[in-house]
């Protein structure tokens, strides 16, 4: 068996890696058959992950290495289109945001639309299960809980809804009062959201009722299009407000688990990074990882840089001014190849490296090939992708933005998917931020790619649903 084969068989070994194609990507695109056929053996195989729920579904496990330091061209292809936004609904948007969520046990996926429609679809031919309408468009990335077998997502509207999974029937419908574009959490029978108005719910799962809500008033003159999303770990929820500030509250009850609020702005004011901050907003949905024996919450001011929090108790453990305008941010996990294979793959893609590339794989490899590597990866619409060293937050690697921006990054088989709007979607490696691979499709995609295994869908804004197959080295 190769090193390819090998690693991917270690992190997931009830998934197959389509054994009877070809080396390359093109093989798949050129026997639509036989990648349908792999795709269908692949999801069946994931059912055991069934279990997986709205709370969790935010983290993934990668191969060793990543695989692609020994690259061949055409690793990723289109397997199936389907669209979606009905044109003439979509109100003037010219923008679909929000992303998939899949059931990997029934082979179904659920996604929204500019036109106010939530679809269920055949992950393996893209045919329509049913559509739900709401009363405006829908940018919230559903939540699938396979307890219930229930789709939550919120809609520009103001509502979050619940539906049957199994034929679209709708369970509850709760007003907020302001548009929701982040995804839910489900969590111990409560429903945690956000909405546009700064406010924070917990809504019983059951019947949709609040149990209890928290808000801040929004920050005064210009704010940034999106907000941050919750995320909660353990008995807290966390996220963060227009105003700058990230709350840490209790599910329970939602009182504040932290000392005080943390203000990322006043923090930046006092020690002189900011002198006039124009805009407040902390737009990312935090994320939380234990780092060595630290559990850490990480977060980004759009103007003041990215930062990381204790968790316990919202305490500064470091902070990067230099990475500015995050709107997502991702943990991507894997573990280091040797120094002589890095150094081959890096030679074998022959590709110009991003700012800090070099510096990137020596602070990898120093840690040895069996430590596992976490890398804090920030998307930017002013600057590109970062990839920060979580422990310090040095920075490893700067990729520039493309003209016309980019949207949030996806780990996919040990590598990272982004989708840009003008160039199509590309495959990064996470090391040193190279290009492994790209598909020119025509369209332009602002909403975060998903991945299951070695497959992986995109919303493009034109309202048309990609689907795509890997093939990684071996």
């Amino acid at each position: 068996m190769s090193r390819g084969a090998e690693s991917i068989a270690q992190f997931q070994p009830e998934l197959p890696l389509f054994a009877d194609a070809p080396r390359g990507s093109r093989s798949v695109a050129s026997s639509p058959g036989r990648a349908v056929l792999g795709l269908a053996i692949g999801l069946t195989s994931l059912a055991s992950l069934a279990g997986v729920g709205c709370a969790e579904a935010g983290l993934v496990s990668n191969p060793e290495g990543p695989i692609w330091a020994h690259h061949p061209s055409g690793a990723m292809a289109v397997t199936a289109r389907r669209e979606l936004a009905i044109p003439h609904d979509r109100a003037g948007e010219s923008y679909e945001r929000a992303a998939v969520a899949i059931d990997p046990q029934h082979r179904r996926l659920f996604v929204g639309t500019s036109d106010g429609g939530m679809s269920a679809l055949d992950a393996v031919t893209l045919r329509s299960r049913w559509r739900f309408q709401t009363g405006a468009g829908i940018h919230s990335e559903p939540c699938y809980e396979p307890s219930e077998d229930a789709v939550y997502f919120g809609s520009n509207d103001g509502g979050v809804y619940k539906l049957r999974a199994a034929d679209g029937k709708l369970v509850w419908r709760a007003g907020t009062n302001a548009e929701i574009l982040r995804r839910p959490v489900v969590r111990d029978g409560v429903v945690y959201v956000v909405n546009a108005n700064d406010t924070l719910l917990a809504l019983d799962r059951a019947d949709g009722k609040p149990k209890w809500f928290r808000q801040r008033s929004p920050a005064s003159g210009m704010e940034i299009s999106g907000y941050a999303g919750p995320a909660v770990h353990g008995g807290t929820v966390l996220t963060g407000f227009s105003d700058g500030v990230v709350m840490a509250y209790r599910t329970t009850d939602g009182s504040e688990a932290w000392p005080a609020p943390v203000d990322l702005n006043l923090r930046a004011t006092e020690t002189g990074v900011a002198d006039a901050i124009r805009y407040l907003d902390v737009d990312t949905t935090p994320v939380v990882a234990k780092i060595d024996d630290t559990e850490l919450v990480f977060v980004s001011s759009y103007e003041t840089g990215t930062y990381a929090l204790h968790l316990e108790t919202g305490a500064e453990a470091w902070h990067n001014e230099g990475v500015v305008g995050v709107t997502d941010l991702v943990m991507w996990s894997g573990r280091s190849r040797s120094e002589g294979e890095a150094k081959g793959g890096a030679e074998a893609r022959g590709a110009a490296k991003p700012k800090g590339a070099s510096e990137a794989r020596g602070a990898v490899e120093a840690r040895g090939a069996a430590e596992p590597t976490r890398i804090l990866i920030a998307s930017s619409g002013l600057t590109g992708i970062f990839a920060l060293d979580p422990k310090t937050g040095a920075e490893l690697w700067h990729r520039e933005l493309p003209a016309g921006g980019l949207s949030a990054v996806e780990p996919w088989a040990g590598a990272l998917l982004v989708g840009t709007t003008r160039y199509g979607l590309f495959l990064v490696h996470p090391l040193d931020g190279g290009v492994v691979d790209g598909i020119a499709s025509g369209a332009s995609f602002a909403a975060r790619p998903v991945a299951h295994g070695l497959h992986a869908y995109a919303l493009s804004n034109a309202g048309v649903l990609v689907a795509l197959g890997i093939v990684p080295p071996r």
